[in-house]
């Protein structure tokens, strides 16, 4: 398999697995969001790490196979391509994207589609579509410009540059840069950590923010507010409240 998914404190991994250098081809997308999907079904799954190995997040599209595709073809397999991102980007759980070396074209869409970026100081991304007459078609010309701002993001695409770990920090492409043989490990740490939190209002959280970015702030409220009201209804709302007024706050422990 292209790509697995392996369960372990609550952490699912998916893990890119298509060597040199974990090309994105037609059947490693589809596994993806495959996997994307079962992630998101799964209850023991209650945090996500998108990983690539030790050596590379992901070099991009598979440009050999793309180079016999012509326009009808393409038009048939765009639709697929993004929808296999976008399963990524809709898990409603908690996902931080562990960088490490290339994170390239659509390996960078792919860390794009993370609430969270964790790269290794060997990391470098970039959109260099344009380097090949293209742009990007896997969500990057839209989630990149959402993330650094479009300014940004027009450098980064126009000019196909790639950017190393550091200058990703800087301009927030990433979150935090560590040592690359740590980057694993901190994701897992981090994914770990909120798998212990409550499921439902990390997915309120995140469902809620995703969703204001989209549309306009009355809209973006309304979304708040029903979820909040909602969360309510809930078990984890109920124990931790209880354990707020009980023991102090930031000692609830959820199901």
């Amino acid at each position: 398999m292209t790509v697995t998914l392996e369960v372990s404190e609550g952490v699912g991994t998916i893990r890119l697995d298509r060597p040199p250098m974990n090309a994105l081809d037609i059947a490693t997308q589809d596994r993806l969001r495959e996997l994307a999907e079962e992630a998101s079904r799964r209850d023991d799954v209650r945090a996500v790490v998108l990983y690539g190995g030790e050596k590379v997040f992901a070099a991009g599209a598979d440009i050999k196979e793309m180079q016999v595709m012509d326009h009808a073809a393409m038009v048939l397999r765009s639709k697929a391509l993004q929808d296999s991102f976008t399963a990524v980007a809709r898990i409603p759980k908690p996902v931080v994207a562990a960088v490490t070396g290339y994170a390239l074209g659509g390996g960078c869409e792919l860390a794009l589609c993370a609430d969270f970026r964790i790269a290794g100081d060997n990391a470098k991304l970039g959109q260099p579509e344009i380097l090949l007459g293209l742009i990007p078609g896997a969500g990057g010309t839209q989630r990149l410009a959402r993330l650094v701002g479009p300014s940004k993001a027009k450098d980064l695409i126009f000019t196909g540059r790639h950017v190393k770990a550091d200058e990703a920090l800087t301009i927030g492409l990433v979150d935090r840069v560590v040592p690359a043989a740590e980057v694993y490990e901190q994701a897992h740490a981090w994914a770990a950590k909120l798998a212990q939190g409550p499921a439902l209002a990390l997915r309120a959280a995140k469902e809620s923010i995703d969703a204001g970015l989209e549309t306009d702030i009355d809209t973006g409220l309304t979304v708040e507010r029903n979820w909040f009201a909602g969360l309510f209804a809930t078990e984890d709302r109920e124990r931790g409240m209880r354990s707020f007024v009980e023991e102090g706050p930031g000692k609830a422990k959820f199901l």
